[in-house]
C-alpha cells in the first residue's frame, strides 16, 4: 500500500455505518439491498478452520507508481466466530474492524481506496464512503458469471458500480468521475472473495487503457505456522495449498 494512516480510522467508520445500516434494517420498511448482503453479511468465513491464512495478491498500477502486495487474513477462530481475524500487508498488522460476518479483506481494500481518494482528490474521507454506499445500497444488478480458480471453473457472483458517475460534485474531481468498482464472489474459493478491482479509465472513458488499477487476487489458503514446541520439528506450509489464478 502507499502508507495510509487515516486507514485505521476509517475502517472503524465504515464498518459502524454497515452495521447501523443493518440494525436499521430490522425496522419494517428498511432493506439491505442485496450487494450489501452479498459483500457485507454474508459469512464469508464460515467454512474457513481456525489459525488459516488466505492470501491476497495486490497489484496497483501508478500513477503515482506501480506497487505489488500481499494481503494477508489469518482467521484465528473457526469460521471467524470470534471476529477476531487479523488483516496485514507489507506496512504490518492493519486494524480492520471485526463487527461484520463478511470477509475483512473487502472492508480493508474499500478503506484504503477511500483513503487513497481523499489523500489525491483533498476531498472528505466520509464523503467518498458515502458515495461508495449508496451505489451498492440502489441495487446494482449481481450477474452470475463463470470464472477460473487454480485452472478449474467456478460460478461466482460479479458487482460493478460507479459511484462517482452522477455525483453533482464530480466536478470536484473530473478524473474519477467514471472510476468502476468490480467485485466478483464464488463460494468454491476460500472466504469467498475471488477479486476486487478499481479501474480509473483513460481519456473519453476509455476503460481498455486506464489510468490506473487496483486489483486484489485471492492466492491461496494456508494453516497458518505456529512456534514449534521443544524438541518437535517446525511445521512446513503444504506444498499444495489451494490457489486461485488472477
Amino acid at each position: 500500500m502507499r502508507g495510509l494512516p487515516v486507514m485505521k480510522v476509517a475502517a472503524g467508520l465504515f464498518a459502524a455505518a454497515l452495521a447501523m445500516q443493518a440494525n436499521a434494517a430490522d425496522k419494517p420498511g428498511d432493506a439491505i439491498a442485496p450487494a450489501e448482503q452479498l459483500l457485507f453479511m454474508s459469512p464469508h468465513m464460515k467454512s474457513i478452520g481456525a489459525e488459516t491464512e488466505l492470501d491476497y495478491v495486490m497489484e496497483m498500477s501508478g500513477p503515482p507508481a506501480k506497487v505489488n502486495d500481499t494481503v494477508r487474513v489469518l482467521v484465528v477462530s473457526a469460521g471467524n466466530a470470534n471476529g477476531d481475524a487479523r488483516v496485514s500487508d507489507r506496512t504490518g498488522p492493519v486494524d480492520v474492524p471485526g463487527n461484520l460476518p463478511c470477509n475483512p479483506v473487502i472492508l480493508y481494500f474499500l478503506e484504503h481506496d477511500i483513503a487513497e481518494m481523499e489523500q489525491m482528490t483533498g476531498g472528505k474521507r466520509r464523503y467518498f464512503q458515502q458515495r461508495v454506499r449508496l451505489a451498492l445500497a440502489a441495487g446494482p444488478p449481481i450477474t452470475q458469471i463463470v470464472s477460473d480458480a487454480g485452472g478449474k471453473k467456478v460460478k461466482a457472483q460479479k458487482i460493478v458500480i460507479q459511484p462517482y458517475l452522477d455525483d453533482p460534485n464530480a466536478s470536484r474531481f473530473p478524473q474519477y468521475t467514471g472510476k468502476r468498482y468490480t467485485f466478483i464472489v464464488a463460494d468454491d474459493v476460500p472466504g469467498h472473495v475471488m477479486t476486487i478491482r478499481t479501474e480509473v479509465p483513460g481519456q473519453n472513458n476509455d476503460f481498455d487503457h486506464p489510468l490506473q488499477t487496483e486489483t486484489l487476487n485471492f492466492q491461496s489458503a494456508q494453516h497458518a505456522l505456529v512456534p514449534a514446541k521443544p524438541g518437535n520439528p517446525v511445521p512446513q506450509k503444504p506444498a499444495n495449498a489451494p490457489r486461485a489464478s488472477r
